[in-house]
């Protein structure tokens, strides 16, 4: 799930300082999730700009603004309304605004930050899982990824500064290794740590990406 945090009011009213009229766009999938572009902070979004003297066009909720499959249904239905905004306001990630924005006709501002792909621990509690290196050695790993678990990114083993299973640069956090020791001891692999593991082929993420599997 890609986790959103929601900008500042004061910023979004910069965005929109030239903009009389907005039309607002939720996203039902992950923003949902992290209770920052669902229908009920898409109405809130509608509710402040209203009041800060903004005309709301429309609002909609679009169930995934990063499928540009979903949005073009959508904008089948909203775009003629939608473009007679002077500004449309995409409460989604960063993936769903330029999606939206490719279907526009005005300019398409984000309300949210795109914050990393992970996990949801409990209601508003979130953990960085996967860094989206298109090189995966989970199965080395007993399913921890020690790119993003370790602070420092480190592919064969702990440093020298993690202390009971802590981690150096912020003893908050626990060591990755010390995580995937465990791991691979209680699945009975702990032989893979000894697996040498060479640096990571970063040219498979020179972007702009793209994948076509068809």
């Amino acid at each position: 799930m890609i986790i959103t945090e929601k900008k500042s009011k004061e910023k979004i009213l910069e965005y929109l300082k030239e903009a009389k009229s907005v039309f607002v766009i939720g996203c039902g999938r992950c923003a949902t999730s992290c209770e920052t572009g669902g229908e009920k902070e898409t109405t809130e979004m509608a509710e402040f700009l209203s009041k800060h003297g903004k005309k709301i066009i429309g609002t909609v909720v679009i169930e995934a603004p990063c499928d540009e499959r979903l949005v073009n249904k959508e904008f089948n239905k909203i775009g003629t309304k939608a473009n007679k905004a002077d500004a449309i306001l995409v409460l989604s990630c960063g993936a769903g605004v330029q999606v939206v924005s490719d279907f526009a006709d005005v300019p398409a501002y984000p309300a949210l930050d795109s914050m990393f792909l992970g996990k949801t621990r409990r209601l508003g509690k979130f953990a960085e899982l996967c860094i989206m290196c298109g090189d995966c050695i989970l199965d080395d790993t007993g399913g921890i990824c020690p790119v993003s678990r370790c602070s420092k990114g480190l592919l064969n083993g702990p440093c020298g500064g993690s202390h009971n299973g802590k981690c150096e640069v912020d003893p908050a956090y626990d060591c990755g290794w010390y995580l995937i020791f465990e791991r691979l001891n209680k699945l009975k692999q702990i032989d893979k740590i000894k697996k040498f593991k060479k640096t990571k082929d970063y040219s498979r993420i020179i972007r702009p990406r793209k994948l076509e599997i068809r």
